[in-house]
């Protein structure tokens, strides 16, 4: 498993470069050539590679993904092996998890297939329906993303995107900043008013995030454009924040707001995630695993569009380490093994069903 997870993890894809994706889905299916015997077929979905080995019309689907947030080259060293920690750009989020499902694949006959897109890291744009579409058709929809420390994930926010383009007017900033409408001291009022929506008490994050403003040192900026990310376990909270955003009023009647973005991914809620916890909790029994704990979690995936669809997912059944996105990434590899025959396991009871 670990000479598998090496290779993934070398080559590296992050998801704005197609050619890697493409790649390392290629890489994928030769992978599952020599773990389960056929290779995987490599379905195009809106012009992105998506793999897919095992059933047609799948009863339990295996979703992972085979992107990364990283740039090439901006993870260094690639790979590495220190004790019981493997690190590498992705190898926790989640290409270890791929590996664990891949194996956890041998030897399961019926109605089941392992899955993996390579758009997830960016928000799905190209991969959601097709998500959605798959999901409703699955009793069960087994999500391979990272662990919180061994805990299977039965909750997540839901997210929403926007961005914010103030548009003023440029003048010279020493002669006549008078005449000029300075769109930057405007979006510093817009990112007050942003920060200002958040509910710590419901978990409800808006977070402005990415700040572009002016052309010049010595120019009144005519134009600042900020990005804002939302988060909630609840639909009616993000609703909330959608209005107020969408609504948000200039403080200088000259400048002009342009307001763009919206839902990406609604909440996935434990009315869809606890009846597959509750099996997997007693199939990690019968393997003598420690007992299974679960837990709610700020981030995304696509086990939310999948929930979203009407599926039962269950979420979080991947890797053991920790450092998503983060430079210090590792994976604990003496759990690949048991979290991969849990896996295994879990399809096998839903199988059996």
């Amino acid at each position: 498993m670990l000479s598998v997870l090496e290779k993934l993890v070398r080559l590296e894809s992050p998801t704005e470069d197609l050619e890697a994706c493409r790649q390392v889905v290629a890489l994928a299916s030769d992978l599952a050539l020599e773990v389960l015997g056929s290779p995987a077929t490599i379905q195009e979905v809106l012009g992105r590679p998506v793999f897919w080995w095992g059933a047609e019309n799948p009863e339990v689907i295996v979703l992972a993904h085979l992107d990364t947030v990283w740039p090439k080259g901006s993870f260094e060293p690639v790979w590495s092996v220190e004790g019981n920690a493997a690190r590498g750009p992705g190898v926790f989020d989640m290409k270890a998890g791929f590996v664990q499902a891949l194996y956890a694949m041998k030897g399961v006959v019926g109605a089941a297939a392992l899955v993996a897109t390579t758009d997830e890291e960016t928000g799905s744009a190209t991969s959601k329906e097709f998500i959605k579409e798959i999901s409703r058709k699955a009793k069960a929809v087994l999500v391979i993303e990272a662990s919180l420390n061994g805990k299977v994930k039965t909750g997540r926010k839901g997210t929403a995107m926007y961005q914010v383009r103030i548009h003023g007017k440029a003048s010279h900033a020493g002669l006549e900043p008078e005449k000029g409408e300075n769109a930057t001291v405007e979006m510093g009022h817009a990112i007050l008013a942003v920060a200002a929506l958040e509910n710590r008490l419901l978990g409800t994050t808006v977070v402005p995030t990415m700040l572009r403003a002016g052309n010049t040192t010595n120019t009144v900026p005519d134009l600042a454009v900020l990005d804002i990310d939302v988060r909630s376990f609840s639909v009616a909270e993000i609703e909330r924040v959608d209005a107020a955003i969408r609504n948000l009023q200039a403080v200088n009647p000259e400048a002009r707001y342009e307001i763009t973005g919206g839902f990406n991914r609604p909440p996935l809620e434990t009315s869809s995630t606890m009846a597959l916890y509750e099996r997997a909790a007693k199939v990690a029994a019968t393997l003598g695993m420690p007992p299974l704990e679960h837990a709610s979690v700020g981030g995304a995936s696509d086990g939310n569009f999948a929930a979203a669809a009407g599926a039962q997912v269950l979420d979080g059944l991947g890797a053991v380490g920790d450092g998503a996105h983060a430079a210090h990434e590792w994976v604990d590899i003496t759990t690949l093994e048991p979290q991969s025959a849990l896996l295994h396991a879990l399809i096998k009871d839903l199988l059996n069903d």
